[in-house]
């Protein structure tokens, strides 16, 4: 009966929906912005102009998560539960808010307009709280010094390591110090947490302002946690003989570079597709329930994060199997291993701090919208 309902409601075009509503160059396909919870999940299997936009990110959680647990099952791989997995279980919880959070949003924005406005300050949320999960995965992974501390298991063909000899390390001395060493051990994680709650801040500032450009400086602003939380990468293409396991063996390297320069390639690719409005721009109307430029940013936004994915893998994969690395006090030490304040307790720090300002631009929204809802609830 209620999927009869639903089918039974009008689909509206943009000049019958209040103009916060509206997307640029898509006519028709919206719903009315009064929906139950219950119309609008059943709303997911009616074509609407948000249909694609959820199961583009929704069925993705589920392709993501088995080449996640494909590590699990590698020869001489810990438990899961072993400190060496906690970057990357952060790093599994990060991509789950941002793909959960947006398909969600695209989900449930027609409840209110109240609501629409949260529902899209939680997405911003997310993808913070996912570069924040990269960050920590390229940290203790991909990090100039990273290595596998004493947490409890031996890998394969390995024997215990801790760095690079001393005639092959190219990592500064730990009695001199540089400007890069000093930021990775020492400011990279509060970086990436900073810039993270900036970008919260901004993107929820473009509901309000800079809406001309909303989609200009929503992409762009996500270029700095992007160029900061792969710092570590840069460092190690810039430097390939830093002090890595993968680095002791060029296949390895290479496979990690391609990786991160599809990763690259995926994410301008989606950046393009969010600021220019392709297609639709050329073809009002006729994008409206399927292929429009939001539904292809969903998808390559989502083949980054794959490629990202199998390149942190491959560092995970290096550090676990490779035998070479030997014991030399000429060297700085590993950095320490993971623990569960260094990687869960930052992201709780952080999913604190992001909700704290959800709540306020909520309670705002709330102060500007509520009069209108009222009126809408009338119609």
């Amino acid at each position: 009966i209620l999927c009869n309902f639903m089918w039974s409601l009008p689909l509206l075009r943009y000049t019958d929906v209040p103009p916060r509503v509206t997307e640029n160059f898509i006519l028709s396909g919206y719903r009315f912005p009064n929906y139950s919870l219950r119309q609008c999940l059943v709303s997911a299997f009616r074509p609407t102009n948000e249909t694609g936009n959820f199961w583009t990110h929704f069925l993705p959680i589920f392709v993501f998560t088995f080449h996640f647990l494909e590590v699990f099952t590698w020869e001489g791989a810990p438990e899961p539960s072993n400190p060496f997995f906690y970057p990357f279980w952060n790093y599994f919880l990060g991509v789950l808010y941002l793909l959960l959070g947006s398909s969600l949003a695209h989900l449930l924005n027609s409840m209110s307009l109240i609501i629409r406005e949260i529902c899209f300050f939680v997405d911003y949320g997310t993808i913070s709280a996912y570069t924040v999960g990269s960050s920590l995965t390229y940290y203790y992974y991909i990090h100039p010094q990273a290595g596998i501390p004493e947490i409890g298991f031996e890998g394969k063909n390995s024997t215990r390591r801790k760095s690079l000899n001393a005639d092959e390390e190219s990592w500064p001395s730990a009695s001199s110090p540089t400007q890069v060493q000093l930021f990775f051990e020492s400011l990279y994680i509060p970086s990436s947490c900073l810039i993270a709650i900036i970008c919260v801040i901004t993107c929820c500032n473009t509901r309000q302002c800079w809406r001309k450009y909303r989609y200009a400086v929503r992409t762009l602003v996500f270029l700095l946690p992007f160029f900061i939380s792969s710092a570590p990468v840069f460092y190690r293409l810039l430097s390939p003989s830093a002090s890595s396991p993968s680095s002791s063996s060029p296949h390895v390297f290479s496979t990690m570079a391609t990786f991160f320069y599809r990763h690259c390639f995926w994410l301008v690719v989606s950046a393009i597709f969010n600021i220019s409005k392709i297609p639709e721009r050329f073809s009002p109307g006729n994008f409206d329930i399927w292929g429009h430029s939001h539904q292809w940013f969903h998808c390559c936004t989502f083949l980054s994060i794959l490629d990202e994915l199998q390149m942190i893998k491959v560092e995970m994969w290096a550090l676990l199997l490779n035998p070479t690395l030997v014991l030399s006090s000429a060297t700085p030490p590993r950095l320490p291993g993971p623990t569960l304040w260094s990687t869960y307790g930052v992201m709780v720090l952080l999913q604190g701090c992001i909700a704290s300002i959800i709540a306020w631009f909520g309670w705002q929204a709330y102060q500007i919208y509520g009069p209108e809802q009222k009126k809408l609830k009338g119609h």
